[in-house]
């Protein structure tokens, strides 16, 4: 993960509302916060 990467203020917003009303998540929501979290995972040492 390169030092200056960070959520962007959109996958952020949908984060917090999936945390507050899980069940309101559309299936895009779910993607994109998935997507965010594993950009920002570390990479694996081989």
């Amino acid at each position: 993960m390169a030092k200056n990467e960070r959520t962007g203020k959109s996958a952020a917003s949908t984060a917090s509302k999936l945390l507050r009303d899980p069940k309101s998540a559309t299936p895009a929501q779910i993607k994109k916060v998935a997507a965010s979290a594993l950009t920002q995972a570390p990479n694996k040492k081989k």
